[in-house]
């Protein structure tokens, strides 16, 4: 049988064996930037398990871009050196390697999840988060407003963490433009009050996004993908909604991103989201249909024939997947077994005799 899941998919100098691609997930378990062995053992047993595309969570372009201080950052060499111990894991198990370069502005500086919730103070290893308004996100720390000239300096430090990626042996960036950080806050009229360039209308609003695509593009050359990830709707009445994403796909693929992976909200706190199975597919399916760009499919996405459907019918071009991989990290192992694709899959040879499925 033919499946859809398992076909390989080209973007620029890049073939991805197979289109199920494990999604970023914060691990909030760096130390000053730097992920160790617990990043080698999260993202490796995902390539083991078969994913085409192993993406790691939100790598920070500067130190104050962190969501806590324990993420993990890509602006230094230590940085640098660490993840190429484990992108040549990736490697060495056929699987494709992503970073998510990200600055999370007004939602940075705050507890790990485990450790309670709010900010964290400059005293207990903090700092004084930044945005494109002073205006707090619930009940964190009030950004400081940015600055022009230190708006203009953002392209760079994106760029600059792309080169750094490639030197750690990655084979694709994603931008993280979603999910409430920085540029996403950017992009809202909720969380954007500025009455200069980058605020206001449309064209101002999505500027830095641009503007970062591009830089980042320059610094990787022609032959590197460049995936962008956005939220498509704040899903609250006056915010950001699909028909904005829309557009913002086309700018971002003028600018030289090559495929959105399509998520939602994250700017807005306590919006009400219809969560259920697939929920957030439609809208990669429009941007995909509307725009003319390739998309992937997140959000809920967690049985073999579902993810099947979402490409098979032309909803996204690949189908990226979180908690089913922490679930089931050979998650790909068993689609294929489902979906009577077994030829198009690999065991690990050390897990070779436990191929044949009961």
């Amino acid at each position: 049988m033919t499946s859809e899941l398992f076909t390989p998919i080209t973007l620029r100098g890049t073939t991805v064996r197979n289109r199920i691609w494990v999604s970023p997930m914060c691990q909030y378990s760096a130390t000053d930037g730097v992920p160790d062995d617990w990043h080698l053992v999260h993202l490796g047993q995902f390539a083991a398990g078969g994913a085409g595309l192993v993406m790691t969570e939100a790598a920070a372009v500067v130190p104050e871009g962190r969501i806590s201080p324990q993420d993990a950052g890509i602006w230094n060499d230590e940085q640098v050196a660490a993840w190429r111990r484990i992108v040549e894991f990736l490697h060495a198990r056929g699987a494709t390697a992503a970073m998510q370069l990200a600055h999370a502005g007004r939602k940075a500086s705050t507890v790990r999840p485990w450790d309670g919730t709010g900010p964290v103070a400059p005293d207990d290893g903090g700092w004084t988060p930044v945005g494109p308004s002073p205006e707090a996100f619930a009940d964190y720390t009030e950004p400081q407003e940015l600055t022009a000239q230190e708006i203009a300096e953002l392209p760079a430090a994106f760029a600059a963490g792309a080169r750094r990626a490639l030197a750690a042996g990655f084979d694709v960036v994603e931008l993280h433009l979603a999910h409430g950080y920085l540029v996403h806050q950017f992009l809202s009229p909720l969380s954007n009050r500025r009455t200069d360039s980058y605020g206001g209308s449309f064209e101002n609003r999505v500027r830095l996004a641009v503007e970062i695509t591009a830089a980042v593009r320059a610094a990787v050359g022609d032959d590197v993908p460049v995936l962008a990830r956005i939220s498509a709707t704040d899903w609250t009445e006056g915010g950001w909604d699909d028909y904005d994403s829309v557009a913002l796909a086309r700018a971002l693929a003028a600018a030289g991103a090559d495929l959105v992976d399509t998520s939602s909200g994250g700017n807005v706190p306590q919006a009400e989201i219809p969560v259920g199975p697939g929920y957030q597919v439609p809208f990669a399916e429009r941007i995909r249909r509307e725009a003319g760009v390739p998309t992937g499919a997140v959000g809920l996405i967690t049985e073999p024939d579902q993810a099947e459907k979402v490409l098979a019918t032309g909803q996204a071009d690949v189908v990226l997947l979180a908690r089913a991989f922490l679930r089931d990290p050979h998650w790909p192992l068993r689609a294929a077994h489902e979906l009577g694709a077994d030829d198009d899959v690999t065991w690990p040879a050390q897990y070779a005799r436990a191929a044949r499925w009961p």
